[in-house]
């Protein structure tokens, strides 16, 4: 099982026995599981995370050193979890041959969501997904022509006087402000393919305000950064979905950089809507940061300091 699981290198097998605190030793096709401190809880999760590794493999499935994490982390919280079954919701091929796929429960959770739902809210913290996987479902659906087009905006909380000082005309004073959403969308099309599309107006990048009077049909329609919506700003937003359209939303409502007096339109929506028939509200925590590992633990940290009124 080792050589063809993990390779010549054993990097995943590193990976695991760091990840968990075992140690781990492959001999031929067999790899020898020992937790250190005699804890037999963390040598049954090794066992488990490899098992359900492999068979995935034998199953024709690629597994890249983030997954090992990943299956860690869904174990942990779900013992009766089927990797596999999660991590084969594949979204969207990148244009460079990679698979855009939950990589937590409450990913795919929120896939199922976007999937089943005209409106969908994504609420958590930085690094859970939220964003990159709208886009991915977004591109997904242009691609099958279940759409006509893309349209991701976010508000630009700058946007009174202080962009008026910055150098440029509106389009160079307004893209920092939405290069997050290129950067996920570069991941999923060419480049040329990207500005094809904007030029043509199949894709469209745009801050919030440009949303106000129009009526999008047609559409997969994402807003982010919803925490720093107004509540005016965001039942604007709420109220362009046209026929045929789906919007997602997302937002970390820690993290609202609005004026200390001024409401989050996300914060309020969250209570106005609740029960809505066609909108689904799915929450992110700490265990779905698909980052760096020590983001996780950084959200983590400040949760903690936070709650503690430090």
């Amino acid at each position: 099982m080792a050589s063809q699981l993990f390779g010549p290198h054993n990097q995943h097998l590193k990976l695991l026995g760091e990840r968990i605190g075992v140690t781990l030793g492959s001999r031929g096709n067999t790899v020898i599981i020992g937790a250190s401190d005699g804890d037999e809880a963390k040598a049954s999760l090794a066992a488990q995370v490899l098992s359900q590794l492999y068979a995935m493999i034998q199953k024709g499935k690629s597994v890249y050193p983030q997954d090992v994490d990943f299956a860690c982390r869904i174990l942990e919280r779900q013992p009766s979890a089927d990797i596999g079954e999660i991590f084969k919701g594949n979204v969207y091929a990148t244009s460079g041959k990679r698979t855009v796929s939950p990589k937590s429960l409450t990913q795919q959770e929120y896939l199922d969501a976007i999937r089943d739902s005209d409106m969908t809210f994504g609420i958590g913290p930085a690094g859970t997904g939220k964003t990159y996987l709208a886009v991915a479902m977004a591109v997904g659906a242009l691609v099958r022509r279940e759409v006509k087009r893309i349209i991701l905006t976010r508000p630009a909380v700058e946007a009174g006087e202080k962009l008026g000082f910055l150098p440029g005309d509106l389009t160079e004073k307004i893209n920092p402000y939405l290069r997050p959403l290129y950067d996920a969308l570069h991941d999923m099309l060419d480049f040329a393919k990207v500005q094809d599309y904007q030029e043509s107006g199949v894709i469209e990048i745009a801050p919030l305000a440009f949303m106000r009077g129009r009526t999008l049909n047609d559409a997969f329609i994402i807003l982010d950064e919803a925490q720093n919506t107004t509540p005016e700003q965001m039942k604007m937003f709420l109220t362009r979905l046209g026929f045929g359209s789906k919007a997602v939303i997302t937002g970390d409502v820690t993290q609202i950089d609005l004026p200390i007096h001024a409401k989050s339109g996300l914060l309020q929506a969250r209570k106005v809507l609740d029960g809505v028939s066609g909108v689904r509200f799915i929450t992110f925590n700490e265990h779905d940061v698909i980052r760096h590992p020590l983001v996780g633990r950084i959200v983590h940290a400040y949760d903690a300091h936070e709650g503690s009124g430090q």
